[in-house]
């Protein structure tokens, strides 16, 4: 997640400061920006940059600030609001699709604040359907059935998932059993499913929730072992609370193509790699990665991990899991669009 903080005061300013500095240290953020005063135009920069927005401001400054530039649930960043003092964390606007509402409880613990969630499935101890989607990282058809789809779980109303019996659901299975309290849930299987694909129904109303592509780049000292590279994607599907079943593909540079390690991983997995080409990571440009001067001026490229990731997963892919090491091993983890 890319997160830009916006203050107005001095105590909202040092704030800033200390939330970007306890932000840096989680891989998930991908990179964290602080901004000052001049609040309206400000947002009107960021709005469209940022996945999230932490204002740390009155809500009546922020509200009006905003109010011009919301569009859409599925397209309206994460907003936050948090006072001077930062005794309260807020989650102002896209709460499931825009990760707010978890935000919200990842930035109040850090600062030993309150969090504040108003969206009625939460409260209401509910599991929306748009939830479920974001948490299993799925696209959703029809953006527009989700109102009437978590309006009838608050009701109580059952939810049928029909997949096909042919692919790998264990992801999905294991997710709903840790929610079978906040969902009623039924499992059908059926071939005129597509495989992969997940056919959601409620109260007459259908929506299909398709994977997006999950790739893992990797980059690793000369001979480390598939378990001591297994070990550091096991860490980082904790932090990211993903099965390993959602893992699509692994990348790495072609440099790393008679890595042992990485290839019998793969075997392991059942899961394909892609050792992208020197060429096309030389070429690769993005304000996102983390660029290493020893790897440019020993292969003429910005690194491995993440830019393969990002190749991999394809066009307007974006980085989930920043580069991370892990005693010789390092991880990134790039999502399809």
């Amino acid at each position: 997640m890319n997160i830009a903080i916006l203050s107005v005061s001095k105590k909202g300013y040092d704030l800033s400061f200390k939330l970007k500095e306890l932000l840096d240290n989680d891989s998930t953020i991908i990179k964290c920006d602080i901004y000052h005063k001049d609040v309206k135009n400000t947002f009107n920069l960021l709005f469209y940059e940022y996945d999230a927005i932490i204002a740390i401001m009155a809500s009546g400054i922020l509200i009006r600030s905003i109010t011009h530039l919301l569009e859409s649930k599925t397209t309206d960043p994460a907003i936050l609001n948090i006072d001077d003092n930062g005794n309260f964390v807020i989650s102002m606007l896209s709460g499931h699709l825009g990760g707010a509402n978890k935000l919200t409880i990842k930035v109040a613990d850090l600062l030993g604040a309150t969090p504040v969630i108003t969206t009625s499935t939460d409260v209401n101890k509910k599991l929306g359907i748009d939830v479920l989607a974001k948490d299993l990282y799925l696209s959703i058809d029809n953006t527009k059935e989700i109102l009437h789809f978590n309006k009838s779980i608050l009701e109580g109303k059952e939810v049928s998932f029909t997949v096909n019996s042919n692919g790998n659901y264990n992801y999905l299975f294991e997710y709903l059993n840790k929610n079978t309290l906040e969902m009623d849930v039924s499992i059908y299987f059926s071939s005129r499913i597509n495989d992969g694909e997940i056919e959601a129904e409620c109260d007459n109303h259908t929506i299909i929730l398709r994977p997006r592509n999950i790739v893992f780049g990797i980059g690793c000292r000369r001979g480390k072992s598939c378990e001591k590279i297994n070990e550091a994607i096991d860490v980082v599907l904790n932090d990211l609370k993903v099965h390993k079943s959602r893992i699509n593909m692994l990348s790495s540079a072609e440099i790393k193509k008679d890595e042992q390690g990485i290839l019998d991983l793969a075997e392991k997995l059942d899961i394909p790699v892609n050792f992208v080409e020197l060429d096309k990571l030389s070429l690769f440009e993005s304000k996102y990665i983390q660029k290493s001067d020893f790897v440019m001026s020993k292969f003429g490229i910005p690194g491995v991990c993440e830019p393969s990731a990002l190749i991999t997963a394809g066009f307007d892919s974006k980085l989930i899991y920043k580069k991370t090491a892990f005693d010789g091993v390092t991880v990134s983890v790039a999502i399809s669009k």
